[in-house]
């Protein structure tokens, strides 16, 4: 059964297939955490230490069926990952890689429409903290798991490759590879004050 989405005003809906998923984390690095003080919504999205509940899937796994004219996209460097995030209330749900050929995309389980069990049920619970240097407070590392995440994210990376299901990706043009919407790269000064703890 796919878990719903939507941003917070409900302007822009999609869904998530959870048999795309490859695993899910909390990720506190710095970056993650200036993504959602960048738009606004560290309140919403952040836990208290600074972490990200984020599921990692294949593109193909995520389908927008509401406000597709509501998909916008930042990166906080020229070269740093693409984040997505709906124009309309500045919601942030997606990463990807600014490469299509991998096929990956972190969906913020902030933005799903589904109780705490339910995306349990269909996830797993949040065993893996990733970037735990830049959270804010103690938070114990997980190295064994992430590691064994990691791996488990690169075999389905690469059995999306062989198998030609990276070709379906909801964020990138098809005929051209490039992003469905221009990023706005965030300024040095935007940059550091988003990633400036208040």
């Amino acid at each position: 059964m796919a878990i719903p989405f939507r941003c917070r005003c409900g302007k822009l809906q999609g869904e998530v297939e959870p048999a795309a998923a490859y695993l899910r984390a909390v990720c506190h690095c710095r970056d993650c955490q200036a993504f959602a003080r960048a738009l606004g919504r560290g309140q919403d999205v952040l836990d208290p230490k600074g972490g990200t509940d984020i599921v990692a899937l294949r593109p193909s796994g995520v389908r927008f069926t509401t406000g597709h004219d509501q998909v916008a996209c930042l990166s906080l460097s020229p070269k740093g990952l693409l984040r997505w995030h709906s124009a309309c209330c500045q919601t942030p749900f997606a990463n990807t890689p600014r490469n299509p050929k991998l096929p990956y995309v972190g969906v913020l389980a902030s933005c799903m429409a589904a109780e705490p069990g339910t995306l349990d049920a269909a996830f797993g619970p949040r065993r893996i903290a990733l970037g735990t240097d830049s959270a804010l407070g103690e938070v114990a590392a997980t190295p064994v798991r992430t590691t064994l995440g990691v791996v488990r994210v690169m075999w389905g990376v690469l059995w999306a490759k062989l198998s030609g299901r990276q070709r379906a990706n909801p964020f990138f043009d098809t005929a051209t590879s490039q992003p469905i919407v221009e990023p706005r790269v965030l300024t040095r000064q935007e940059r550091a004050e988003a990633e400036s703890v208040q």
